[in-house]
């Protein structure tokens, strides 16, 4: 067993059982299990939407080979971590005949629009970024509706990624290989908190 299981609150299988009996009685209940610890995922606002809305159809006009999927992703170094990204930029069928959590191999970018609740901006800002380096995913971007600014996170090194850029909304982003897309963010300015 790894170092993650030995302090872990659970199996990977013991939360992946719990969060289908989560999901299956409690209404848009989504768990999560980072670092050992099972934590809630927010309910989404009417602004969150719109800016994963948002997202979805910048991505699909640059890139209509690829989509933004909501799967439930299998992170961390050992894969023992569950995450449930606001969006996973994957080739369309990347996730054909899989189950709930997904391998991240066939994944470019994953995507987290920040919350209200505490615990998950702390996800979202230290946990999750940490999380996706581990795992090898090439970028990560996450969407900061408090401070209007996305960050783009890039060049995974296996712990951490090399490069971090912020940018205020408003400006033209530009997502690095494998995902090769420009964000004109000027729309975001009208879902900030």
């Amino acid at each position: 067993m790894t170092a993650i299981s030995d302090r872990a609150q659970m199996l990977p299988e013991e939360f992946e059982e719990l969060a289908r009996l989560a999901f299956r009685t409690a209404e848009g209940i989504r768990l999560e299990f980072l670092n050992g610890r099972l934590a809630v995922k927010p309910r989404p606002d009417g602004n969150h939407g719109r800016v994963v809305g948002w997202l979805v159809r910048s991505c699909l006009k640059a890139r209509p080979e690829l989509f933004l999927h909501h799967h439930g992703l299998k992170v961390q170094r050992s894969q023992e971590g569950r995450a449930c990204p606001d969006g996973t930029l994957a080739p369309s069928g990347a996730f054909m005949g899989m189950g709930a959590w997904v391998d991240a191999g066939a994944v470019l970018m994953v995507v987290q629009v920040t919350d209200a609740e505490v615990e998950a901006d702390h996800r979202a800002r230290v946990e999750k970024p940490r999380a996706y380096a581990e795992t090898g995913i090439p970028v990560y971007l996450l969407i900061d509706r408090d401070s209007a600014e996305v960050v783009v996170h890039s060049r995974p090194d296996g712990v951490r990624y090399e490069t971090v850029q912020p940018l205020p909304f408003g400006k033209t982003v530009h997502l690095p290989d494998p995902v090769g897309i420009s964000l004109d963010t000027e729309p975001l300015k009208n879902w900030v908190r």
